[in-house]
């Protein structure tokens, strides 16, 4: 598969993807444990424009984050987002002086570090700054990042994106290995264009790049959603024609990989993007 933007997205590769699903924060990351992201390293397959992706970065406390896509004007596009939100993110565990504070009044502004469900230890609190700040006077560069111990796991420089077919084709910081992989709203995409072999593979590729005990968190697409999705391309088409795998069977593949049981843990989104989300631990290597 080409990793060239086409016209008609057919590897679910939407453009303005996050237009029809905004949220400040992902509503399919809250139905993860909080704890989870903690000192870890993230891929996000199939990350678009990086919503998801810097998100887990900024807020949740992941050492390192990797997102990838097929398409790279939504890699582009990524990038653009990391240091967009960057630019309204507060300076370093700087916090407004609280009305109790004994320092209110007086020109000096406390040091406090957030609580950890804010954002993540020794970064600043993410959405501090208005949008139209940024709108009016441009992004802020993105500084070096300082010799200081733990700077490269702090955001915006433990984000990283890879334009890429990540079922066909490694990067380089899969040789390190994840502790979490996540899949959200693209393992229809895989299956149409990969056919089940195809999809089998990417469970496969998941299963070895992740570290022994390591989280597989998908977000399957209902068998319902692929009738229309295969009428963008006859390839698509041909291919679904001859899907012997269904969304239901998901479990039973990635159980004789490796993985065990699923954990489902809801479902988040409104409308056609309320879908559920499972969690697969990898049980053997």
């Amino acid at each position: 598969m080409s990793s060239k933007t086409v016209g008609v997205p057919v590897h679910g590769n939407y453009h303005g993807y996050y237009n029809k699903r905004p949220s400040v924060r992902d509503p399919r990351l809250a139905l993860l444990p909080s704890s989870l992201f903690d000192g870890r390293r993230v891929l996000d397959v199939g990350c678009n424009e990086g919503w998801v992706t810097c998100e887990i970065a900024q807020r949740l406390g992941a050492q390192k984050v990797v997102g990838v896509d097929i398409d790279d004007t939504l890699v582009r596009a990524a990038w653009k987002h990391r240091r967009s939100i960057w630019s309204q993110q507060s300076p370093p565990d700087m916090r407004p002086v609280q009305d109790n504070d004994p320092l209110k009044g007086s020109r000096k502004r406390r040091r406090v570090s957030p609580p950890p469900e804010e954002h993540a230890e020794g970064q600043g609190v993410p959405d501090y700054f208005p949008a139209s700040c940024e709108h009016m006077f441009g992004p802020l560069p993105i500084p070096a990042a300082s010799s200081q111990a733990g700077a490269l796991d702090a955001f915006p420089h433990n984000v990283v994106f890879r334009t890429a077919d990540w079922v066909n084709n490694e990067i380089p910081e899969d040789t390190e290995g994840y502790h979490i992989i996540l899949a959200f709203s693209v393992s229809k995409w895989i299956h149409l264009n990969g056919g089940d072999e195809g999809l089998v593979k990417f469970f496969r590729r998941v299963h070895r790049v992740l570290k022994p005990g390591g989280t597989f968190v998908l977000e399957p697409q209902e068998w319902e959603t692929y009738a229309k999705a295969k009428r963008m391309d006859p390839k698509l088409k041909e291919h679904a024609n001859n899907l012997k795998l269904r969304p239901d069977d998901f479990e039973r593949v990635l159980q004789d990989i490796g993985f065990g049981p699923a954990k489902h843990l809801g479902s988040a989104g409104e409308g056609g993007f309320r879908r559920p989300v499972d969690l697969y631990t990898k049980i053997s290597s």
